[in-house]
């Protein structure tokens, strides 16, 4: 049973959002503001957690930060339907999708399950030996989807699940292009939609985390109007 933290200084959507995600076979632990999450989080992680962006004590966007020197499990964003810049930031900050209020708890269930689906797929060995589980290596990089390890010339990264499997996608056929509508089925399932700028936002944050690596990292290649494509050097 998955664990599902969920932080939001909303007592009307705790309740709510919690009862229907027991329903649906999840073990959830709810919090109102986010250093209650964090402290609760520094003695155990859960595997999942959704956050509400403006809280009291502590937002979604600083827990996060906190959260993302230490792990990589997968965040999603609760949202104002007209806040894109929160939107944005937090997406490059490393949170692995959102979803605008007011939401469909139906929607939210599908999302947590296919970031969990992409969890367990790139960091247990319960899968088949494809070329999607199998070590890969392109030039300076190296990637090992059941340790959910990359390196770059030697040095570890840490990427979200989200981060992974998108530079997977591109790094399995250097010189070939990736449009951000497939990009958008390698890290999302098919009823899930995201638009273009989510896609963006996990890139520009993924070539932030290679820089930690190396400054002079260039491997992901923006062609404009078109899509991503690696290019291994």
């Amino acid at each position: 049973m998955s664990k599902i933290a969920l932080v939001d200084d909303d007592r009307n959507i705790l309740t709510s959002v919690s009862m229907t995600l027991e329903a649906e076979g999840f073990e959830v632990e709810t919090y109102n503001d986010g250093q209650a999450a964090l402290d609760a989080f520094n003695k155990k992680l859960p595997d999942m957690a959704v956050l509400d962006i403006k809280m009291p004590r502590m937002d979604g966007m600083d827990l996060l930060q906190r959260l993302r020197q230490k792990t990589a499990m997968p965040v999603i964003f609760l949202t104002s339907k007209d806040d894109e810049i929160d939107e944005v930031l937090g997406l490059r900050m490393g949170a692995d999708d959102y979803v605008k209020k007011p939401f469909s708890q139906r929607l939210l269930v599908e999302r947590i399950r296919a970031l969990l689906r992409r969890q367990d797929a790139v960091e247990t060995g319960e899968v088949g030996d494809t070329e999607e589980t199998k070590v890969m290596e392109r030039g300076d990089l190296r990637m090992d989807p059941l340790r959910h390890a990359v390196s770059w010339k030697g040095k570890e990264v840490s990427l979200t699940v989200t981060e992974f499997l998108l530079l997977q996608a591109l790094a399995q056929r250097p010189g070939f292009v990736k449009s951000r509508d497939q990009l958008m089925d390698v890290a999302y399932d098919d009823q899930v939609y995201v638009d273009d700028r989510t896609i963006d936002s996990h890139i520009k944050r993924l070539r932030k985390k290679m820089r930690t690596a190396d400054d002079e990292f260039s491997a992901i290649e923006t062609l404009y109007g078109i899509g991503y494509r690696y290019n291994e050097e």
